[in-house]
C-alpha cells in the first residue's frame, strides 16, 4: 500500500511538471526572452530621454500618429521600407518632445489660440496648408477650398476629426520649434576681431613649393607594430574609438536560385503566352492579365528611348509585329508587341542658360542682359555649353549642362518655344530669347522627332519555383540542425563544401549583413535571443536562406582592437612611418635633396597662389597642418619642418607672401561669418540637445 501511496504522489508531481512545461512550451518565448516583464526584463522600455523612460505603447501610440499621416496625405498604407522611415520619425518626434519641451518652458514660448487660428485660416496661413491646397488652374492657394475644408470638419467622420487635430499639434508644435531656433540664430554675432580674422583668412596668398612623401615610400614590412602598441594607440586616443553594441556573426546562405526546370517551365510558360498576344484582339487587356511588367502598355515618346532588351535583339521595328521572348539583365523573360507606330506630337532637345529677371527694374534687367550678351559672346568665341550653363545658369538645368530634354513646343513659354522650334539644324541660337522668366542663351541638341510608338509588353519573372524553395530550406534547415555550436557549425560547412561569410561590426539597429538586404530579424536574434556560440535557426531572406552564429559580441563604450584593428594599425604604421621619413630628412637643407631620398615615390609642386583659408593642397589632398605651416613661414627661402599628415608627410617652401591689405569696414566678413552660423545654429542646437538628453535608445529589442 504505501508503495502504491508513493507512485501517486510521483504521478501528481510529474503531472505538475508535464503542465508547467506545456505552459512553457507555448509562450515561453515570451516569458523566457530578455525583453520578459514576467521575470524581471524590460520588454515594456524602448529608451530612454531626458531621464524619462519611453515605453513600448507610448512609442507605438506614436508611431500611428505618423503612420496615420502617411496614410492621409499619401491615401495607402506605407511599405515596410517606409515603415521603417516611420519610426524613426516617430522616434526622433519623441525625443524632440522631450529634449524641446523644457527649453521652451524654461524661454516662455508658447502657441496662443489666436495664433494658431491665425496659422490655419487667418492672414498668415503656414506653408504647409498652402501646399496642399493650389488651384489646379491658377497654381495659387485656394482659400475657399480652406473654408470648405474647416467647414466639413463639424459633419467629418471622428477619423478625420482626430487628423485634423493631431495637424494643429504638429503645426503648432513646428512653429514652436521655429521660435526657438530663430530665437538663438538671431543671437549670432560677429566681432570686428573674427571679421578681420576672416579676411586674412581669405586674402593672404602664399606662392610655395611642396615636397610629398606618401606613407608607401615606407614597406609596410619595414615597420613592425605589437598589440601592446595598438592597445596603447586606442588607450590614449578613447574618444575615436567609441562604439554601440555590436557584434560579429558568421553565416552560411543558401541562395534562391531558379532551376534548370524552373527556366524551362517559365520558357515554355512566355512562349505560348507570346503565341496568344501575336493573335489577341486587344493587347493593353492581354497583357495587363498575363504580365508581370511594372508597365505592361508603354506610349515611348518622340525623343524617348525604346527598351534596351528591344533594341538590342532587333534591328528593323514595325508595326503589328511581335518580338521575343529575350532574356533581360533583370532575370526576366520579355516580348514586345508593336501595337501601334505613328508620328505623333513633335518633339525636340535642347540646352539652355538662364539669366533670371523677375523683380529687377529695368535698370537691373539691362545689366542682366549686358552679362548674359557677355557669356553668348565667350561661348561663340569656344567657350564649352555645358561648363557655362554650370557657372552661370540660374534654375536647376545648371547641374546638368542646362540640359532641358526632349520637350513639346507646347511644353515651353512661346517666345522660348518658338524661338527653339524655328531653327532648321542643331547648335547655338545666336541671340538672348526674353521670356518672362528672363534672358536665355539656347542650344539645340535634337532636332524634332515625331514617331511615337504603343508597346505592349508580356514579361515574365525567372524566379525559383516551390519546389526549390523547400529543396534549399530542407538542406538549410538540415544544416542548422546538425549544428548545435560554433565549432559543429565550422566542421559541417567544410564538410559540405558551404562558404561561411562574416560580417563583422554589425551594430544593434542594422537592417542588412554585407550585400545581404533585409536582415533586420538575423540581427535581432543576434542582440536579443543569441549567446556567443548559438547556431540560429534558418532565417528567410528575400533571395536566400541564412544560418547564423554568433562569434562575438561588444559592448558600448571604448573599442576593443579585433574591432577596430584595421584602422589602428595603419594609424600607428603610418605614425612610425612618419617618424622614419623624417629622420630620412634630417639634415637635408633643400627639397630636391629631400625628393632624392625617395625618388620614385615623393613628388615635387608648386602651388603660386595658397589661400590661408585652403585645407586642401593642390595635387597633395587634405592637409591643414602644412597649409598652417606655410603661412608661418617669415622669409621667402624659407623650409618648414616635416609636416605628419594623414595622407603623408609635407614639407613647405616659401617662395613669396602677399599678406591681406587692409581695409577700412570688416562688416562684410562680420555679416557673412553671422549669417553662416545662424544657418547651422537649428542643426547644432538639435545635436547638442540630444547629447544633453543622454538618449538611449533599445528599439533594436522590438523592431
Amino acid at each position: 500500500m504505501a508503495l502504491i501511496k508513493k507512485i501517486r504522489q510521483k504521478t501528481g508531481l510529474a503531472i505538475g511538471v508535464i503542465a508547467v512545461g506545456l505552459i512553457f512550451f507555448l509562450v515561453g518565448g515570451d516569458i523566457l526572452s530578455p525583453n520578459s516583464t514576467l521575470l524581471g526584463g524590460r520588454s515594456n522600455k524602448v529608451g530612454e530621454i531626458a531621464g524619462e523612460s519611453i515605453t513600448y505603447e507610448e512609442y507605438i501610440q506614436k508611431i500611428e500618429e505618423v503612420k496615420f499621416n502617411f496614410q492621409q496625405n499619401t491615401g495607402r498604407t506605407p511599405s515596410e521600407n517606409e515603415m521603417y522611415t516611420i519610426r524613426e520619425q516617430a522616434w526622433q518626434a519623441l525625443i524632440v518632445e522631450r529634449a524641446f519641451a523644457s527649453q521652451y518652458e524654461a524661454l516662455g514660448l508658447t502657441i496662443s489660440d489666436a495664433e494658431l487660428v491665425d496659422m490655419v485660416q487667418g492672414k498668415n496661413i503656414i506653408a504647409e496648408l498652402r501646399q496642399q491646397l493650389i488651384n489646379p488652374e491658377t497654381g495659387e492657394f485656394d482659400r475657399s477650398q480652406l473654408i470648405a475644408f474647416l467647414q466639413s470638419l463639424e459633419t467629418a467622420a471622428p477619423e478625420q476629426r482626430a487628423f485634423w487635430a493631431q495637424q494643429e499639434r504638429l503645426f503648432a508644435d513646428a512653429r514652436l520649434r521655429v521660435k526657438y531656433d530663430n530665437l538663438l540664430a538671431t543671437s549670432e554675432y560677429a566681432t570686428t576681431a573674427e571679421g578681420r580674422m576672416d579676411h586674412k583668412m581669405q586674402n593672404s596668398i602664399a606662392d610655395v613649393d611642396h615636397l610629398f612623401i606618401p606613407f608607401y615610400a615606407i614597406p609596410d614590412g619595414d615597420v613592425q607594430v605589437t598589440d601592446a602598441e595598438l592597445r596603447d594607440y586606442i588607450n590614449k586616443n578613447k574618444e575615436k574609438f567609441k562604439v554601440s553594441n555590436a557584434v560579429d556573426l558568421e553565416y552560411v546562405a543558401f541562395n534562391l536560385v531558379p532551376s534548370p526546370e524552373d527556366s524551362a517551365a517559365v520558357i515554355s510558360e512566355i512562349r505560348q503566352l507570346t503565341e496568344e498576344l501575336r493573335n489577341a484582339s486587344n493587347d493593353s487587356v492581354f497583357v495587363l492579365r498575363n504580365s508581370e511588367a511594372q508597365r505592361p502598355f508603354l506610349t515611348v515618346l518622340p525623343g524617348d528611348d525604346l527598351p534596351n532588351s528591344l533594341t538590342s535583339n532587333v534591328d528593323n521595328i514595325e508595326a503589328g509585329e511581335t518580338y521575343g521572348p529575350f532574356l533581360t539583365n533583370r532575370s526576366t523573360y520579355v516580348t514586345y508587341k508593336i501595337t501601334d507606330k505613328f508620328n505623333g506630337t513633335p518633339r525636340m532637345r535642347a540646352s539652355h542658360i538662364l539669366f533670371g529677371t523677375q523683380g529687377l527694374s529695368e535698370e537691373g534687367k539691362a545689366e542682366v542682359r549686358a552679362n548674359a550678351q557677355s557669356v553668348l559672346k565667350e561661348i561663340q568665341d569656344g567657350l564649352n555649353f555645358a561648363t557655362a550653363a554650370a557657372q552661370y545658369g540660374q534654375d536647376a538645368t545648371a547641374q546638368r549642362g542646362g540640359d532641358l530634354g526632349f520637350f513639346a513646343k507646347e511644353d515651353f513659354v512661346e517666345e522660348f518655344a518658338e524661338a527653339a522650334y524655328a531653327v532648321r539644324s542643331t547648335g547655338l541660337i545666336g541671340r538672348l530669347i526674353e521670356t518672362e522668366y528672363g534672358y536665355h542663351i539656347i542650344d539645340v541638341t535634337e532636332l524634332p522627332r515625331a514617331e511615337t510608338y504603343k508597346i505592349a509588353v508580356l514579361e515574365l519573372e525567372l524566379i525559383p519555383s516551390d519546389a526549390t524553395r523547400n529543396d534549399v530550406f530542407r538542406k538549410a534547415d538540415f544544416f542548422a540542425a546538425s549544428a548545435s555550436n560554433a565549432k559543429e557549425f565550422a566542421e559541417n560547412a567544410e564538410k559540405e563544401g558551404f562558404r561561411i561569410i562574416q560580417a563583422n561590426n554589425v551594430g544593434a539597429f542594422d537592417r542588412n549583413l554585407n550585400n545581404l538586404q533585409g536582415a533586420r530579424e538575423v540581427i535581432r536574434w543576434a542582440f536579443n535571443d543569441a549567446s556567443v556560440g548559438k547556431v540560429s535557426d534558418v532565417f528567410e531572406l528575400d533571395n536566400s536562406y541564412l544560418v547564423a552564429t554568433l562569434k562575438t559580441r561588444y559592448e558600448e563604450g571604448t573599442a576593443s582592437l579585433d574591432q577596430v584593428r584595421v584602422q589602428v594599425l595603419n594609424q600607428v604604421r603610418n605614425d612610425k612611418k612618419a617618424a622614419i621619413i623624417k629622420e630620412r630628412l634630417a639634415g637635408k637643407t633643400s627639397l630636391e635633396d629631400m625628393q632624392a631620398e625617395f625618388p620614385e615615390e615623393a613628388s615635387l609642386d608648386n602651388t603660386p597662389d595658397l589661400k590661408l583659408s585652403a585645407s586642401v593642397l593642390p595635387g597633395v589632398g587634405f592637409a591643414p597642418a602644412a597649409i598652417g605651416a606655410a603661412f608661418g613661414l617669415k622669409e621667402p627661402g624659407q623650409i618648414s619642418m616635416p609636416v605628419h599628415e594623414d595622407v603623408g608627410v609635407i614639407v613647405i617652401k616659401l617662395n613669396a607672401l602677399t599678406p591681406a591689405a587692409e581695409v577700412g569696414s570688416y562688416s562684410g566678413n562680420q555679416m557673412q561669418l553671422t549669417m553662416n552660423a545662424s544657418q547651422r545654429t537649428a542643426y547644432m542646437i538639435m545635436l547638442a540637445l540630444e547629447d544633453l538628453a543622454d538618449v538611449k535608445d533599445y528599439r533594436y529589442r522590438f523592431f
